[in-house]
């Protein structure tokens, strides 16, 4: 919000000074990196002086004095070569915390041109378990389409599973003859999984069985009644363990269009690709060149193989349809790991010759690793489970919870629940997208650094504040900011109405969460710093209003990430 009023005041100064930009020059604001000098800090005169060649100082004074910001800021230098440093006044940081803990977006704007954003993630297969492979996706996803909808934008969520392939042609062979169906009461993928492992071993074993199951497969592309109804029950039980997963990370979607969904569309698809030129065949299949995109001259899309198969274009491109046509989507976002960058470059391209303009948008990310650095595995080298890893780190701070006092048993189940749950997000959402990182139940779970635990734990202190005062306590509009805590505190929590914003321009829900650390750290600070409870008169009511803005703010942020909180821990 600053930042926001501070850059369109920095342009009006350049106007005001008579000091002409050049084309696509465009002033602006940034938090400072060095709080000694200021809180926000331009170095928009030192980039154009060289363009001018002028004195960058010279030319920062003359901005300086035609700054109209009194009512925001006590004081405005120019530092080193060409700095302009802002330092708000107390009065302004004090008018924003009254925002912060009377508004329901907690003082973070809207956007002003909301978009309608489909936003595809997570995307497991049917009759597999989903694995640590899909916490990247998913949480990612998640965070990114929660932040789009609360600063306005118009978001649809889809999970977009792979529910048809050519493993379900081993799947219904397996149901034929070895599936047992009491264990598939119980546990309906482990029995899935276990069919088709079984199964595939089979088919490397022996040919014929090979041939079975592809027969199996094309009688199910062909729509057999009998197979049309097993792979119906595969999907439904597999949805059904999905949505409980779902359910326990809680996340939400609204829609499961699979690949199946886009069938009936495919053939049609191709032949239109086809007749208008886009496409044409080539050593029987049918293909998109790029002969005009240099990096992707040698690198033709594949949308229907020499023996009339659909291939992932293909129904990714009647997906693409669909949004577009159906959704009216504005933005596409698909949050899927950086090995399918060639895929969505070929995908994209495709798009743009048949005259879409929606904006797609690749949301890459890296690999989750193991300590020893290599993929993350069991050591039976297969995919660990994500119920399994969820289980685990809610057992593991169940333990520590266990050695609480003042908690009944119900509560330190749920107090579990929401630490372990939360460690799990926050070390995923806590790093850059794009970086490799080793999975650590130690660091992740430590009460103590830039972990969720040390999060929830601010946000519980905040709590406690509360629950010692006697009676109900009405915070009124009288702030006084005076102690050099209280000011960093009321500075960092007006931050927030920033930080959501700049998590879009790179799709980087790190950046919420590294904010969301260093604002319990401030908050920690302060609380050393300044007594809360002994203070008085319009001193008490500021701290305290720094404690309940301080509340608002980590829940919120927290739940931006997907993350829940707990009153007491």
């Amino acid at each position: 919000m600053f930042r926001a009023i501070l850059t369109s005041r920095l342009q009006a100064a350049f106007t005001a000074a008579g000091i002409e930009l050049p084309e696509g020059f465009l002033p602006s604001v940034v938090i400072a990196s060095d709080t000694r000098y200021g809180d926000y800090q331009s170095n928009a005169a030192m980039t154009l002086a060289k363009q001018l060649k002028t004195n960058p100082r010279a030319l920062a004074e003359q901005i300086k004095a035609a700054l109209q910001v009194e009512d925001l800021c006590e004081k405005i230098t120019v530092d080193g070569p060409g700095f302009l440093n802002f330092t708000l006044s107390a009065a302004a940081l004090a008018q924003r915390l009254a925002v912060i803990v009377k508004d329901d977006h907690v003082g973070v704007p809207q956007v002003e041109q909301a978009r309608r954003i489909v936003v595809d993630f997570s995307a497991p297969n049917i009759a597999k378990p989903m694995h640590v492979g899909h916490i990247r996706s998913t949480f990612i996803g998640d965070s990114l389409a929660r932040i789009a909808r609360f600063i306005g934008h118009d978001v649809i969520t889809d999970n977009h599973i792979g529910d048809w392939g050519t493993q379900f042609g081993m799947i219904l062979h397996g149901w034929k003859t070895i599936l047992n169906h009491e264990a598939l009461d119980k546990d309906p993928i482990q029995e899935l999984v276990r069919v088709y492992k079984a199964v595939n071993a089979q088919t490397k074993a022996d040919e014929a069985v090979l041939t079975t199951c592809r027969t199996e497969l094309v009688k199910l592309q062909q729509g057999d009644p009998d197979n049309m109804e097993i792979w119906t029950r595969c999907v439904a039980l597999s949805l059904e363990q999905l949505r409980q997963i779902y359910g326990k990370l809680d996340i939400h979607f609204d829609h499961y269009l699979g690949e199946s969904a886009y069938n009936d569309k495919l053939a049609p698809l191709v032949e239109h690709l086809l007749t208008s030129g886009i496409a044409e065949i080539s050593d029987g299949a049918t293909c998109v060149f790029f002969r005009d995109v240099p990096e992707l001259a040698d690198k033709p899309c594949l949308i229907r193989k020499s023996d009339g198969g659909f291939l992932y274009a293909t129904t990714d491109l009647a997906t693409i349809d669909h949004r577009i046509d159906e959704w009216k989507a504005d933005e596409i976002w698909y949050v899927v790991g950086a090995p399918q960058e060639l895929h969505f470059r070929q995908l994209f391209q495709v798009a743009k010759k048949r005259g879409q303009t929606t904006r797609m948008q690749h949301i890459a990310f890296g690999s989750i690793l193991g300590q020893d650095g290599k993929m993350f595995k069991t050591r039976s080298g297969e995919s660990v489970g994500l119920l399994e890893v969820l289980d685990e780190a809610i057992e593991r701070a169940a333990a520590v919870v266990a050695e609480r006092e003042g908690l009944t048993d119900l509560e330190k189940i749920q107090i579990a629940e929401v630490i372990g749950t939360g460690a799990v997000k926050y070390a995923e959402l806590s790093q850059h997208r794009m970086t490799d990182y080793k999975f650590s139940w130690d660091k992740m779970l430590a009460l103590q650094g830039n972990t969720a635990p040390y999060l929830i734990n601010a946000y519980v202190r905040t709590k406690s504040i509360f629950r010692k005062l006697d009676g109900e306590i009405t915070l009124t509009p009288d702030l006084t900011i005076t102690e050099p805590a209280e000011r960093a505190l009321a500075l960092k929590l007006a931050q927030l109405a920033e930080i959501t914003h700049d998590v879009l321009i790179d799709f980087r829900p790190n950046l919420l969460a590294s904010y969301l650390y260093e604002l319990a750290d401030t908050y920690h600070s302060f609380y050393e710093a300044c007594n809360v409870l002994r203070s008085e008169g319009a001193v008490r009511n500021t701290r305290l209003t720094l404690c309940e803005a301080t509340s608002r703010v980590l829940k919120t942020g927290l739940g931006l990430l997907g993350i829940q909180t707990t009153e007491r821990m």
